[in-house]
């Protein structure tokens, strides 16, 4: 046992599913009125997905596109919402990158994804 575990006693194990699980927790609409902007979730599946999508970035909001379902299921057909999603993300200035195997980050107008790793 450290000093410091000596000193304020042993710590609690932490379980890191329960924390994760606790923060998607849904809330009202309401709370979130007086943001600037929304970062919003979607799982890119179906047109009505992909309209989703480009209708709130264009109310400026950022987008986290989950693309695993559609990926497995219709490569060509998730090569299609991008290239729309990114033609509409280009006319309003705004940025678009993959940030993992199953994630797309879409940004509004004034947002830039920083692209280059150090």
């Amino acid at each position: 046992m450290t000093f410091m575990e000596k000193l304020i006693g042993k710590r609690d194990e932490i379980d890191i599913e329960e924390v994760l699980n606790s923060m998607d927790a849904e809330g009202e609409e309401d709370a979130y009125q007086d943001a600037d902007a929304l970062v919003r979730p979607i799982s890119l599946n179906a047109d009505a997905d992909k309209d989703m999508a480009i209708a709130e970035m264009k109310k400026g909001n950022l987008l986290l596109l989950n693309i695993a379902d559609i990926a497995k299921r219709n490569p060509i057909k998730l090569r299609d919402f991008i290239s729309q999603i990114k033609k509409e993300a280009e006319s309003i200035n705004g940025d678009i990158a993959r940030i993992s195997q199953d994630k797309v980050l879409v940004t509004p107008s004034r947002v830039k994804i920083v692209k280059s790793r150090k």
